[in-house]
């Protein structure tokens, strides 16, 4: 029996929950070419929510190529261009023999090498010359999306995932005018782009004085419904021929905060201790389990902290909200009241905290926070 529940990879088919309207949504924007920004905090399934769009457009359309690049592991300009090239030639073209050709034909002066593993079935392009060359302004290769797009009379939608991470690179602001200048001219292509750093992501599309400002259509994703998790819990325990009542599917999703992927791994950690029928006590001991089996981890992250930013998330796990009165100053010790933005800034950074509507601070992590209330009660 397979085990209905998915978390750490990309939820599909039957794994994936809801979110319905924000389908329909890139569904729109993508025929329409609209560029589309993702922004919400780690783990909350934009990746998946990308993916089935993609699943469904390609479909129902046959004039759109939906093109999938991961910039994970790019740390530099030229990681990226090779990523870029590979990924839109792969989804462009749909045979080794064409990725060659088209290699060829539109990057020909980069005298592009490419390799094919048989084992993963994929491919990889390299360029034969020197990446610090001046002479060489890779014009071409930022504009292949909309050369192939005009070759092939098609729509291409380019999907770029951690696309935080252009801010690493070393002329960062550089390289964004660089991307702009051109992706702003193409036609027949628009671009979805997100990440898991919600604060970066947030300050390169949202701040005025950035390149990519006002670039296209800002999503911010949203926790999937109580009641859709309560719908899917249900529905995933019964296909698996085993029983759990409305209210500990609730319980799950209440616990979990209806985080994507925590919910996901608590359903799964209580269907595994499930043999007939799901009870109270089952969940309390899957809940207490994840705790101690994410422990070490949360440990290692409390470890870099200094002593005023712990006590800044005993704060907040505790329902603090106005952290610059004197009693919450004294009670938590957290210095003065000017330090408080510096506390905010430094836990934002590390991905800690979020920032909710009405400038409401809370835990992202919520096994995190539930972890952290066990370690300010034993202080």
């Amino acid at each position: 029996m397979s085990i209905p529940f998915v978390y750490g990879r990309i939820a599909e088919t039957s794994n994936f929950t809801d979110r319905e309207n924000e389908t329909e949504y890139l569904i729109r924007n993508f025929k329409n070419l609209t560029n589309t920004i993702i922004i919400s905090p780690r783990r909350w399934g934009k990746t998946s929510l990308v993916r089935k769009t993609s699943e469904i457009i390609a479909k129902r359309e046959q004039d759109i190529i939906v093109c999938h690049i991961d910039i994970f592991n790019c740390r530099t300009e030229e990681q990226f261009y090779n990523a870029f090239a590979s990924a839109i030639l792969k989804a462009s073209l749909s045979t080794w023999k064409k990725v060659v050709e088209g290699a060829k034909k539109y990057l020909g002066r980069f005298s592009p090498n490419i390799s094919f593993s048989d084992t993963s079935k994929t491919y990889e392009i390299s360029f034969g010359v020197d990446f610090k060359d001046t002479t060489l302004s890779f014009d071409e290769i930022l504009d292949l999306p909309q050369t192939i797009a005009n070759d092939l009379k098609k729509q291409v939608v380019v999907c770029i995932d951690e696309f935080q991470n252009i801010t690493d690179y070393s002329d960062a602001l550089g390289f964004q005018q660089k991307l702009r200048s051109h992706w702003q001219l193409h036609k027949k292509v628009c671009y979805c782009l997100y990440g898991s750093k919600r604060h970066m992501l947030l300050n390169i599309f949202t701040d005025y004085s950035m390149p990519f400002y006002k670039f296209g259509d800002i999503l911010f994703l949203e926790k999937i419904k109580r009641e859709d998790w309560i719908a899917f819990i249900s529905k995933r325990f019964q296909a698996t021929g085993k029983k759990i009542s409305q209210d500990l599917c609730g319980t799950i999703a209440d616990v979990m905060k209806n985080h994507p992927y925590y919910t996901q791994q608590l359903s799964q950690q209580v269907w595994l201790r499930t043999e007939k029928e799901c009870t109270q006590e089952i969940v309390n001991t899957a809940l207490h389990d994840l705790i101690a089996q994410l422990s070490l981890l949360f440990t290692n992250i409390f470890d870099s902290l200094t002593p005023k930013q712990i006590n800044f998330l005993y704060a907040i796990v505790a329902g603090e909200t106005n952290f610059s009165s004197k009693d919450v100053l004294k009670k938590y010790d957290l210095g003065t009241s000017a330090n408080i933005k510096n506390l905010r800034s430094a836990t934002l950074e590390k991905d800690l905290i979020d920032i909710v509507p009405g400038n409401h601070i809370v835990i992202q992590d919520p096994v995190f926070e539930h972890w952290l209330k066990g370690m300010s009660k034993g202080k």
